[in-house]
């Protein structure tokens, strides 16, 4: 899930100055101004200057990002035959104006599939398009109506990623609307309203899952709630009760129903699948418990409890998966626990006890750390000037360092680098080094990326997708 409650709206020349010296910088445009909100609207893709010279050409693009955090749920991206200089600035090669949102797209066979909202004849929809990766040219594009407003303020668009598998492209939207086209024309197959067929009394800030395609199952967070509890006011999850509906699965031909499973209501997180004694279930970190879920048939295997007790508080981190370890986290007030499973139970290796937030061992918020090695690096935190990026432990949940930045960040491994990027558009390359922050480069997007910039960069080969407000960038790196 992209974008949470508690953001904060200070720009970064406002906040506590960044200690780490910009090393390298992209040339860039202005920032997007009121006016070109009209273009935003009208939202084409668009091929901007590269920063110097001639476009760098596509190498290792052959891989692909088939859905939230890459192929294997991890914020790893695909292995490709390239070596890329980090060091050397990138270029943008293209600009895709958005509409409302905040997530990034996936891609598959060198095409990048966004999902926003915007405007269409004086009605709000949700729209998909299918963008060129290498001209940044639109393919096609779909649009569907929609109704969703936000509790808090925050943008109307989706949070969520599109999924892709084979000629499939599944989408959710954040009012509930499960959508499934086909990839090469957009045309759409099936549909689902998942609020208006489960009951879903609407959630601090609509759907934030992306969906799990596996084994021709479509898989979503749903968090229903029966006919009695539909009056109650949006938002007042301490007052509604799940109908068994936190997880549902649909035929991915089909769209029909396969099975609903747990009780309880939906979160941010988006269930991925894992190998648990030989055999794959379903996590699902739901408003008030991590489930484990049989994929053939809903039944749940085992649940543990781990939501702070604020009600407005949020589980949206994907779980983390090492051999049978579980790593999950909060930061509103619990902060993490890593759990060892079996097909019937989760027991506590180590979690947060210390009711200092400051000594929790790490505390996500909307992005999902990497691990690497048995460490996790990631941001915690949840708002400026309470956020870090951090390097801890995994076995033991000691912090080995952090980097007191105070800003939130998003994390995508590459190789043996990560890229950070910080909400207020810097991209940083960092080696992941247990002992301390190791910063390799740096650059600065801020002429061109507004904030928030809170999803995670998608990596194919050496083409980077970043996005602030209303823009996606496409960077090229020198191989």
């Amino acid at each position: 899930m992209i974008g949470c409650e508690g953001a904060d709206s200070r720009s970064e020349d406002s906040a506590t100055s960044d200690p780490i010296a910009v090393r390298s910088t992209v040339t860039a445009e202005p920032v997007v101004a009121q006016a070109e909100q009209q273009i935003v609207d009208s939202d084409k893709a668009s091929t901007s200057e590269v920063s110097d010279g001639q476009t760098i050409p596509m190498r290792g693009t052959e891989v692909s990002w088939p859905r939230l955090l890459g192929s294997h749920f991890d914020g790893v991206a695909p292995a490709s035959q390239v070596s890329v200089d980090w060091t050397s600035p990138p270029q943008v090669t293209w600009t895709l104006f958005v509409g409302e949102g905040y997530g990034l797209g996936s891609v598959s066979d060198q095409t990048y599939y966004h999902f926003d909202a915007t405007s269409s004849g004086g009605r709000a929809v949700q729209r998909i398009r299918a963008i060129d990766l290498e001209t940044g040219t639109e393919d096609w594009s779909a649009e569907k109506p929609f109704s969703y407003n936000d509790l808090y303020g925050y943008e109307n668009g989706p949070r969520g990623t599109p999924a892709i598998a084979n000629d499939r492209l599944v989408s959710y939207g954040v009012d509930g609307e499960l959508t499934c086209r086909r990839r090469s024309d957009g045309k759409e197959l099936w549909s689902v309203s998942t609020s208006q067929t489960y009951g879903v009394v609407q959630n601090f800030f609509g759907v934030g899952a992306s969906p799990l395609i596996l084994d021709g199952r479509v898989i979503v967070t749903v968090g229903g709630s029966p006919p009695e509890d539909q009056q109650i006011a949006p938002g007042r999850l301490d007052r509604v009760i799940s109908n068994g509906s936190a997880l549902v699965a649909f035929d991915l031909e089909s769209g029909d129903e396969l099975w609903k499973a747990g009780e309880d209501l939906a979160s941010y997180s988006s269930p991925r699948p894992m190998m648990i004694d030989g055999k794959q279930a379903i996590l699902a970190f739901c408003r008030d418990h991590l489930m484990a879920i049989e994929p053939s048939d809903g039944t749940v295997l085992w649940k543990f409890k781990h939501r702070a007790d604020k009600l407005e508080s949020v589980n949206a981190m994907i779980p983390i998966v090492n051999n049978d370890q579980v790593f999950i986290s909060e930061c509103y007030d619990i902060g993490s626990a890593l759990l060892k499973v079996t097909q019937s139970d989760a027991s506590v290796v180590w979690k947060d006890e210390s009711p200092s937030l400051r000594d929790h061992s790490m505390r996500c918020h909307w992005s999902t750390p990497v691990l690497i090695d048995g460490r996790l690096y990631g941001c915690s935190g949840r708002n400026n000037p309470d956020s870090d990026f951090r390097c801890v432990d995994l076995e033991s949940g000691k912090v080995l360092w952090s980097d007191g930045r105070r800003r939130r960040s998003s994390v995508t491994q590459v190789g043996d680098v990560l890229l950070v990027m910080g909400e207020f558009g810097r991209l940083q390359v960092v080696r992941p080094n247990p002992e301390r922050f190791e910063l390799i480069a740096e650059y600065d997007l801020r002429d061109r990326l507004t904030s928030p910039s809170w999803a995670a960069p998608v990596v194919i080969g050496n083409r980077v997708l970043v996005r602030g407000n209303h823009r996606v960038l496409c960077l090229a790196f020198k191989s």
